[in-house]
């Protein structure tokens, strides 16, 4: 790999992780700013609509995954004929399916006091304007969105993350002044869907200008059409199972419950979700490579992305689990408040954290899957996996409340990344399962050890209850843990595998990973 690739892995990688950090940043500010001034049900109908248009998503029908996989495939080949086919017929598709959504948009404005029972009469008119707008901007978001993929087929994810910074940057800072002078629920939504639109446009006209390409009707191609729907249809089931496992809790709870539970769950949920962006985010570089690398016929680079992707990702997240199960209740009340405490947040937040580590600490295994085109098999399980999750949700809701619904989520999503995905993976790259799990997690769990020890002991001493005693904690725990990484990194285990059981060695098999390339210029060997 050139060092150019290799510096643009770096500064994919990074620009990820800052503008990850500014949106849970932002969002630790904003959510509990938002939630103290509009109230429990307020911002609880706000989480109801927003998880309901987020539904939404499932109209992209796995376009935006073959859109990265094309861009990037005709962008190398210098197909230019190829590449125009795909982005008209890309944007043809999105705008029809715009059109669509906004239709749905609309028949559920008209009913929202029957599709959301719970919902208070007073706030129903409030409701409407809010699926109205949110919907709106979803379904323009979707022709707006393809260049987006564009962009990361052409590997420029770090205009991705700029843009997104400068966005979220802007919306916070005018919510903030929005709320100060008087302004609800409605006027927080607009800002809030305003910028991204603007972040959008701004995307569109920079990948244009990076990879020119011309947009006319004459591009628009069936047979492009079909290769999409070929690439795309797994997609579109892992997508449809992803919005089962971690989209329909708020709405069961909305549902079946009240608007102020939907609050409840969603502030251990959210903090979840923020641990996993972690990991995601780095995730998502896996799977180009994963895509070259099979189209070389290197398997054995493609086994090291698998078992060093996933080591990297347990790195990452085995510390940030063990830290909310230990710190958890502290980080609720620091961040939301005491009131907070008394409600089932932090048991949600302990149900939810271990059974999403299970499968965030797998993170490679599915972008290699989608790498390879190999992801069919995956899709089936995920979408059971999905209505298992439904139907769970659902019978536990009501006798144990949003912890039901917590266990609803777990159950399902702890048994496919226990006995599935790790068996299916390694026996795709012909790896002993007994070879991956030692190579990938024991390292990281040992790691762990000396950090859970540390935040044990000191809350023995003292409870955190401001910023000044969590952020304490928090930075004596990761000195230790860094410490260990350190250790790990000097000492070479932290990016070396070892025997992977590969059939058949060449000189072109003992290429290392783009990973441990990429970490290797920190260290000045590149």
């Amino acid at each position: 790999m050139r060092k150019l690739e290799k510096g643009q892995i770096i500064k994919n990688i990074s620009s990820s992780w800052f503008s990850l950090g500014i949106n849970i940043v932002t969002g630790i500010f904003l959510s509990p700013f938002i939630l103290h001034r509009l109230g429990d049900t307020a911002f609880g109908v706000w989480v109801l609509i927003f998880s309901v248009t987020g539904y939404y998503g499932l109209f992209d029908l796995g376009i935006r995954s073959s859109v990265v996989r094309y861009v990037s495939k005709f962008t190398a080949t210098n197909e230019d004929e190829e590449l125009a086919k795909i982005v008209n017929t890309s944007l043809f598709s999105y705008s029809c399916i715009g059109l669509a959504s906004m239709f749905l948009t609309l028949v559920l404005c008209l009913y929202v006091n029957h599709v959301f029972a719970k919902i208070p009469a007073e706030m129903i008119p409030t409701a409407r304007w809010l699926l109205l707008m949110v919907g709106g901007s979803v379904a323009l978001g979707f022709p707006l969105g393809i260049f987006g993929g564009f962009l990361e087929g052409l590997q420029r994810f770090y205009i991705l993350n700029w843009t997104n910074v400068i966005a979220t940057l802007a919306r916070t800072g005018l919510i903030v002044v929005a709320l100060n002078r008087g302004y609800g629920l409605l006027m927080v939504a607009l800002i809030t869907i305003v910028l991204p639109m603007i972040a959008s446009i701004v995307r569109a006209i920079i990948a244009l200008h990076i990879r020119p390409v011309p947009i006319a009707a004459r591009y628009v191609d069936r047979a492009t059409f079909r290769r999409i729907v070929n690439y795309s249809s797994s997609t579109f089931l892992i997508m449809v199972a992803g919005r089962l496992k971690f989209k329909t809790d708020e709405i069961v709870i909305g549902t079946m419950l009240s608007a102020a539970a939907v609050t409840y769950f969603n502030i251990g949920n959210r903090i979840v979700d923020y641990a996993g962006s972690v990991v995601t985010t780095l995730a998502q570089v896996f799977v180009p490579m994963s895509s070259q690398s099979e189209a070389k016929g290197d398997m054995n680079r493609l086994r090291k992305i698998f078992v060093v992707g996933n080591r990297v990702c347990a790195f990452i997240i085995f510390p940030i689990c063990a830290t909310l199960i230990i710190l958890g209740k502290s980080v609720i009340q620091v961040w939301m408040g005491k009131k907070y405490l008394t409600t089932d947040s932090y048991p949600v937040l302990v149900v939810m954290i271990i059974a999403c580590t299970l499968w965030w600490s797998q993170s490679a295994s599915g972008r290699v899957l989608f790498g390879m085109s190999k992801h069919g098999t995956w899709a089936k399980i995920t979408l059971i996996e999905g209505i298992a999750n439904l139907i769970l949700s659902i019978l536990l809701v009501r006798p144990y409340g949003i912890i039901g619904d917590a266990f609803g989520t777990a159950i399902p999503l702890a048994c496919s990344t226990i006995f599935f995905m790790p068996r299916h993976v390694s026996r795709l790259l012909d790896i002993r399962l007994r070879t991956y799990l030692r190579e990938a997690y024991v390292l990281p769990f040992l790691l762990t050890l000396p950090l859970v020890a540390v935040l044990l002991l000191m809350k023995r001493w003292f409870i955190p209850q401001n910023y000044r005693g969590l952020g304490l904690q928090l930075l004596i725990g990761a000195a230790v843990y860094a410490a260990g990484l350190a250790w790990a990194h000097f000492t070479n285990r932290a990016l070396r595998t070892g025997e992977l059981v590969i059939p058949k060695a060449t000189p072109a098999l003992a290429e290392i990973t783009a990973i441990a390339e990429a970490v290797e210029i920190y260290r000045g060997e590149i």
